[in-house]
C-alpha cells in the first residue's frame, strides 16, 4: 500500500517429461513460438524459467506497449529466472535493484503426460507488491502444479514509474503493467499446449496488487478472451483505506484513479526531472537512466492503476456493480487480519496507546458522526489492545466488506465463491520483526505459503495447504472449488456465506462473513461517506 513500503541432487535421466517436451542431457526441451527452451527436472515436476514473453521495454521502448520477443537461434537455457523489474528493496535501504529488461515468465508443469485425454488447466499468477515491488520468481508453485496437476505460470510486469506512468504525450496513462500481463496471457494462449496445458482453460490469479490486476482484467475490454476463470486474493475492485488510517499525512487510498490525474502527475514529474520543454518530453525522459527515475517518490506516486481509456474505461468497482465485466467464474477472498501487516510498519512512529488515541484515529479517518457508530460496533474494551481493535475495524472496512460487496455484484451474473483465510498461527515470512501489542495473526499475504513453497509449515498447516491447493486447482479445472472429502463451498450471491480456512479438524467451515464483520455498518458508512483527512 502506498506510503508504507519502505518501513514496509542428481537427476535420473528420463525419456519424456512433458507433453511436447523432448528430454535432453540437461533437462526437457520445449519448442515455443519464439524458439526452443531447455528447462530443469525436479522429480515430479519441471520448471522453465526466464522465458521472454515480450521484447525488452528499454531505450525507445520505455513507456510503449509490449512488443513480441525476437526469435532466438538454438536452444535457450531456461534454468534460472530472468531479471526482476526495476524496484526498490522492500526492507532496509539502498538504491533500485532489477532491470528494465524484465519481461520474463516462468512455467512449472507436472512431469509426464497429462492423465486422460484433456490437457491440464493453466494458472497464471500475477504477484503482489503494491505495483512498485515483487517478481514472479519469488513464488514456487510446485504444490498446485503437482498436487493439482496444473501448469502454473508466474509473470513479471513493469512496476512503478516504468509500469504506470502517464503523460499527455502518451495520450494519458496506458497502464503498461496491465499491458505486460496481457502480453503474457497472449504468450500462454500461443504456448500452453506445448507445456501440456489447455489454452482454452486459463485461470488468472493474484494477491494484493496481483489481485487488483485480476480485477482490472475482469472489467477490461482489452482482456476479453484471454482467461476463463479468475481468483482474487486480498485486493478486490472495491478495496480502499480511509484517510489517516496508517499515517497522519496519508489521504484515502484508492488503487484505481482517473487517467487524467495520472497524466497531470506525469507533467509535474517531468518538470521535476528537467524535462518540461514544449515538445519532446518523452524523448527527454527516455534518455534518463533507470536509477534517476526509480526514486521512492516516483515509484510510489505511479503505483495506481488508471482508468478512463479504451483498455479500462470505467472504475472497476462501478463496472462490477453495473454488470460490465467478463462472464467467468470468480473465487475471491481475504485474510482475517489484513491490515495488521501495514499497521505494524507504522505503529512505532504513530502508536495507539490508549482509548483516547483510538477514538482520535476514528474521528480523523471517518468523521465524528461515523466514529460514534464505529466505536459502538468495535468497543476498544472488547480487544486485547487498542491497536488490535483499530486493525480489526480497518480490515473489515477496507478489505473484507468491500470484497463481499464485489462478491454480491459478481454473484448476480457468474458463479462466485468467497473465502476468509483464518490461520492466526500462520508463519511470518516477511522479515518484519514482531510488534508489541499487535501480533500479525492472519495478516495480508499470510496465505501465500499455503499455495506456494515459501517457508516451512507445521503438519496441520501442510494439511490445510494441501486442501487449499485442491480447492484452487479444482476451481481452475472446472470453475467449482470442490475437492473429494472436503467441506462444500457455498456460492456467493444473496448470502454472504464464505469458507473460513484454518488448520485443525474444524478449521474449514462456513461462516456468515457479512454478520461477523459488521458489513451493514460499513456498507452504510464507508466508503460512501467521505471526510477530510
Amino acid at each position: 500500500m502506498r506510503g508504507v513500503r519502505r518501513r514496509c541432487a542428481l537427476l535420473l535421466p528420463v525419456v519424456l517429461l512433458l507433453s511436447g517436451a523432448a528430454a535432453g542431457p540437461e533437462g526437457p526441451v520445449v519448442d515455443t513460438d519464439r524458439g526452443p527452451v531447455r528447462g530443469r527436472t525436479h522429480g515430479a515436476y519441471s520448471t522453465f524459467e526466464g522465458i521472454p514473453f515480450a521484447a525488452p521495454p528499454t531505450g525507445p521502448r520505455r513507456w510503449r506497449l509490449p512488443e513480441p520477443a525476437r526469435r532466438w537461434e538454438g536452444v535457450r537455457d531456461a534454468g534460472a529466472p530472468g531479471s526482476r523489474c526495476v524496484q526498490l528493496p522492500v526492507l532496509g535501504s539502498g538504491g533500485p535493484v532489477g532491470s528494465e529488461d524484465c519481461l520474463y515468465l516462468n512455467v512449472t508443469a507436472p512431469a509426464g503426460p497429462a492423465p486422460g485425454t484433456r490437457p491440464r488447466p493453466v494458472m497464471v499468477w500475477f504477484h503482489g507488491g503494491g505495483f512498485f515491488s515483487g517478481s514472479g520468481d519469488a513464488y514456487r508453485p510446485d504444490r498446485p502444479a503437482v498436487r493439482g496437476d496444473a501448469v502454473v505460470v508466474t509473470v513479471n510486469y513493469r512496476l512503478g514509474v516504468f509500469g504506470l506512468f502517464g503523460h499527455p504525450e502518451l495520450g494519458g496513462a496506458p497502464a503498461f503493467a496491465l499491458a505486460d500481463q496481457r502480453a503474457a496471457l497472449r504468450w500462454v494462449r500461443a504456448n500452453a499446449v506445448r507445456f501440456g496445458g489447455d489454452p482454452g482453460n486459463v485461470t488468472v490469479f493474484g494477491e494484493s496488487a496481483g489481485a487488483l490486476s485480476v480485477c482490472a482484467h475482469l472489467t477490461s475490454p482489452a482482456s476479453a478472451g484471454l482467461f476463463h476463470r479468475a481468483i482474487v486474493q486480498s485486493g478486490s475492485c472495491s478495496t480502499t483505506t480511509p484517510p489517516s488510517a496508517l499515517l497522519p499525512g496519508l489521504g484515502t487510498y484508492e488503487p484505481f484513479v482517473p487517467a487524467g490525474r495520472t497524466a497531470e502527475e506525469g507533467v509535474r514529474a517531468a518538470a521535476g526531472l528537467g524535462c518540461d520543454r514544449p515538445s519532446g518530453v518523452l524523448d527527454c525522459l527516455r534518455a534518463l537512466d533507470a536509477r534517476t527515475l526509480a526514486t521512492a517518490d516516483l515509484m510510489q506516486r505511479f503505483s495506481l492503476v488508471s482508468y478512463g481509456d479504451g483498455a479500462l474505461p470505467t472504475e472497476p468497482r462501478r463496472a462490477l456493480r453495473a454488470g460490465r465485466f467478463h462472464r467467468v467464474p470468480v473465487l475471491q477472498g481475504t485474510t482475517r487480519d489484513e491490515i495488521r501487516l501495514f499497521l505494524a510498519q507504522t505503529l512505532a512512529a504513530h502508536p495507539i496507546g490508549d482509548d483516547s488515541a483510538y477514538r482520535a484515529r476514528m474521528e480523523r479517518s471517518f468523521g465524528v458522526g461515523t466514529a460514534r457508530a464505529v466505536e459502538a460496533a468495535y468497543p476498544v474494551a472488547a480487544y486485547p489492545t487498542p491497536a488490535i481493535a483499530w486493525a480489526t475495524l480497518l480490515t473489515d472496512a477496507s478489505f473484507i466488506c468491500p470484497t463481499l460487496r464485489d462478491g454480491a455484484a459478481l454473484g448476480r451474473h457468474v458463479p462466485t465463491y468467497g473465502y476468509r483465510f483464518s490461520d492466526r498461527g500462520a508463519p511470518n515470512f516477511t522479515g518484519l520483526p514482531p510488534v508489541p501489542g499487535l501480533p500479525f495473526g492472519a495478516a495480508h499475504g499470510f496465505e501465500l505459503p499455503y499455495l506456494f513453497t515459501i517457508t516451512p509449515l507445521t503438519e496441520p498447516q501442510r494439511r490445510l495447504a494441501d486442501r487449499m491447493a485442491d480447492y484452487w486447482t479444482a476451481f481452475a479445472r472446472t470453475g467449482v472449488p470442490a475437492a473429494p472429502g472436503a467441506p462444500q463451498w457455498p456460492r456467493l450471491g444473496a448470502s454472504a456465506r464464505v469458507l473460513s480456512l484454518a488448520p485443525g479438524a474444524d478449521g474449514i467451515r462456513t461462516v456468515d462473513a457479512r454478520a461477523e464483520h459488521h458489513c451493514a455498518l460499513w456498507d452504510e458508512r464507508w466508503p460512501e461517506v467521505t471526510t477530510a483527512g
